[in-house]
């Protein structure tokens, strides 16, 4: 493995904008007395967001297992706690991958 100063440089200007945008975002509702509603509302919406952007390609790139287990997480999710949400999808993919081969 080599050194390669285009990489670190890459890698380097990449954690800086992180660290622009975030600081960024943290002065800008500092300077504010109150929180306008819109922005209010764009905020609670950024949970939502991340879970599909993370949830999303596992999905539709999984395999019939990856999907049972999240449509069935899903509808636990509904009813019952996080936890038993959890362990049932894991379980479900655990069982369908090793006795069905999916």
């Amino acid at each position: 493995m080599s050194f390669d100063p285009y990489m670190v440089s890459l890698i380097a200007a990449a954690a800086v904008v992180t660290y622009l945008t975030r600081i960024g975002g943290y002065l800008m509702i500092m300077r504010m007395s109150r929180i306008p509603p819109r922005m209010e509302a764009a905020l609670n919406a950024v949970p939502a967001a991340v879970l599909t952007t993370l949830a999303a390609p596992a999905f539709f790139d999984g395999s019939i297992a990856v999907k049972a287990g999240m449509l069935l997480a899903l509808f636990i999710g509904w009813r019952f706690s996080h936890m038993l949400m959890l362990v049932a999808g894991w379980a479900l993919v655990l069982l369908l991958r090793h006795f069905a081969g999916l």
